[in-house]
Order: structure tokens, then sequence, then C-alpha cells
């Protein structure tokens, strides 16, 4: 089984806030204790945190729900529930997350510590303490827990690296990346090696190094779905430069610069964007004779392309990857291409930006479901509901006198309901009286 996994749904949710708490002094010798029910505490969240200690997304193989605890109750003697610790949920250096019903982009985490709360706790519900008042000094009333946010998530990791390896399987993409970083792939001589991308840090100085991603072996028509290279391709987004290996000695009969060709129009079909990242080429397996043969061919007809296409002329390096040769020059240009490039980025999406409104348009919705019984529903009325502590009479007739507020009783009216007939809210039913 492959121990890459770029790809996950997840399911997330916040705690919920502690219930408050009626409650009143009795202590001796405290005449009018009063009200003394202490606050729930907060519930806890849902946090992804980039940890760069991790590549992949294999955590999120097995496990794929995430639940926060809920906040404690609040309690008598005026103390306060006490809060729950958030849950951290650490993610590879590169991951998008998204809403799995919209498709909307929530975060976009690429460094390390950067945090995104995907699912935010309910607060607290309120003790009575709260809502004493001089009308009312020794209220019976509290308020449940606000219920955690719950989401379920679509998490896409696209590797960071300063530089990705391009080339059709088998041109020795794999051997150079483990000669020139401390990477070790799987390399043998047949197709599609390499199933997964590798990842490899050059150093060339103790103060200049650069990531390497050598790229699953791209095909013809791998942007229409053929071979591993769709699955791939997204991957290539977040490199700065490219290095197109290309087998100048022909090892497996196919033509240099018609490889070179068919993985430029799979970049093209891609994103065109791509083509205008810097490119460099390398010529590899240097070391044998037919190589030294195709190149003189093949440089010409490149700047045929080049001038054809409008495309910049890109840079040949001779290497043998195999011997080791001809890579500090590589490895010294490609350095002062990643640091002197600006990235050129493929898409110009944003995370969503969330808007806050005092009320929504509408707070709730009123559906006839048969004769005499209908079906109140609504976020905010649901969470109304929710919060509202139904074992105390008072905190009953508060929530009936702010249903009435929010207008519902009108609502039943205009609709024709009668008095008798039964209204559901979220699985709590009462009668309508008019």
């Amino acid at each position: 089984m492959s121990t890459f996994l770029d790809r996950a749904r997840v399911t997330v949710k916040a705690g919920k806030g502690g219930d408050g708490m009626v409650a009143f002094r009795r202590e001796k010798y405290v005449p009018d204790g009063g009200p003394a029910g202490g606050d729930g505490g907060r519930g806890g969240s849902v946090i992804f945190r980039v940890d760069e200690g991790l590549r992949t997304l294999m955590d999120f193989r097995y496990n794929r729900h995430f639940k926060a605890k809920n906040g404690e109750n609040g309690m008598s003697k005026g103390m306060y529930g006490k809060a729950a610790e958030d849950l951290i949920v650490s993610v590879p250096p590169g991951t998008i997350i998204r809403d799995a019903a919209t498709d909307k982009l929530l975060a976009d985490l690429v460094e390390q510590g950067q945090e995104c709360v995907v699912a935010k706790g309910g607060r607290g519900g309120r003790g009575n303490i709260k809502f004493a008042t001089h009308k009312n000094p020794a209220p019976s009333i509290a308020e449940n827990g606000e219920p955690g946010e719950e989401a379920d998530l679509q998490l896409e990791l696209k590797v960071l690296a300063d530089v990705g390896l391009v080339g059709y399987p088998s041109v020795g993409k794999s051997t150079l990346l483990s000669v020139i970083s401390n990477a070790k792939p799987k390399i043998a001589d047949y197709q599609f090696t390499t199933l997964t991308p590798n990842l490899g840090v050059v150093k060339l100085n103790y103060d200049q190094e650069f990531i390497v991603a050598d790229m699953p072996g791209l095909i013809e028509g791998a942007s229409q779905g053929v071979g591993l290279g769709i699955h791939f391709l997204r991957h290539i987004e977040r490199t700065k430069v490219l290095l197109h290996v290309i087998d100048m000695a022909a090892t497996h009969e196919r033509d240099p610069f018609q490889d070179y060709l068919d993985i430029m129009h799979e970049l093209a079909s891609y994103h065109e964007k791509l083509l205008l990242r810097p490119m460099v080429i390398v010529a590899n397996k240097m070391d044998q004779s037919q190589a030294q043969e195709n190149l003189p061919s093949f440089k010409q007809q490149l700047e045929a392309y080049c001038q054809q296409e409008g495309l910049a002329l890109p840079a040949i390096f001779e290497v043998s990857a195999w011997q080791a040769k001809g890579l500090k020059p590589l490895l010294a240009f490609t350095y002062d291409l990643v640091q002197n490039s600006d990235f050129i980025p493929l898409f110009e999406e944003e995370p969503e930006e969330v808007h806050y409104q005092l009320e929504e348009e509408v707070p709730f919705t009123l559906t006839k479901l048969d004769a005499g019984y209908w079906q109140l529903s609504g976020a905010k009325i649901e969470k109304l509901y929710a919060m509202t502590n139904m074992a105390h009479d008072e905190s009953v007739a508060r929530f009936a006198r702010q249903l009435r507020s929010m207008g519902v009783d009108q609502a039943l009216r205009e609709a024709g309901a009668e008095s008798g007939d039964l209204v559901d809210l979220a699985g709590y039913q009462f009668e309508f009286m008019d």
C-alpha cells in the first residue's frame, strides 16, 4: 500500500458550550442570597495547524472524524465552567482546505505553524446570575451551551517544492534526485517506477539549499487522465522552476525531441502559465555515445521550436545522473533561478471571506406538513431552541416570548393556523394558541 496520500475527506465537529446553571445562595447568615448559577465554559474548536514534519495526508486515511470536547457546565456559588481545550490537527505544508458541499476554498496552509479554525466551539450558556433584574431578582432561567460548528471538509495536498523534475518515465529523474539530494527514491529501469512524488533537499553550501520534487512520469495524454500524470500534475503548481529531464540516449527507442514536445503539450494542457515558469533542460545519459549523436539535432529542433512559439530558449545542461557528472553547474544555475525568479501563480483563487451580519434575512421557515400540523425550521431558530433549558418553566416562557418577537405567531396566524395546531421545531412540539 502506498504511504503517500494527497486527498482526504474529513468531518469535524467543535465542542458544545457548557450549560449555564440555575442555582441560589442558601448559606447561613447570608440574607437575600439571590441567584448563584454560573455560566458554562466555551466548547473546544477544531484547528488545523501546519507541521513541516509531515509530507502526506496519510494520517487521514483511517482517522476521518475529529471532535473537540464540550465545555464544562456552570456550577453553583457563581462558579463558571471550564473552557474546553481546542483540538489541534496537524497537516503537512501545502494543504488546501475546502468545504466539501460547496467546494469553496477555506484556507491554503503553507507555512510552519499556520493555523485555520475549521469549526468554532460554541459559547457557554449563561447561568441565572446573568438574568437577574430589579423586576426579577431571583430568575429560574439559564441557557444551554451553544452547539459547536460542524463541517465536512475536503483536504488536498499540493507538495511544496522550489524545483520540479518533469519528463517521461525512465528518463532518469529518480536517479538524478538521488544523487543531488538526500532523497532515496526507488530506482529501476521500467516504466512508472515512481508512483508518488518524492521530495529531496539539495544543499550547495551551508546557507544555500532548495527543495526538489520528482513528479511521477508524465506521458502523452496525462492531462486528459492517461497514466499517472493527471493525478500528480497539480503538484507542479507549487514549483517555481521546472527541470525538464530528457533521455538523450533514446534508451527506450523514443525520440528525445518528441518526448520534449509531448511533455510541453501536457504542461500547457494542464495550465498554459506553466510554460511561463523558468525551465531548464537536463540532457541526461550523456555518458552514452547515442546521446552525443542525438544532442546536436535536439538543439537545432529546440531553437526552431522556441522561435516558432515565441518562447525563451531554455538553458541545456549535459549530465550523466548515473555517473554524477555535470551536476555542479546545473545545480548552481538552478539555485540562481530559484533565488532570482518570481513565482508565477496559476490560479488567483483566494480563501473565502466570512461576512458577519447581525441577523439572518430569513430567521425561520414555516411549512404546513398536514392538516393542523406545521414545521418550523431555520438555523437561527433551531439554535435558539437548542440553547433553551426546557427544565425550567421561566426558560420555556422566555423561549415563547422570543418566538413571538421573531414573528412566529404572526406567521402561523397569516398561514391559517388555528388554536390547537401542533408545531414541530427540531423534534420539539408545542401547541399554537391564538
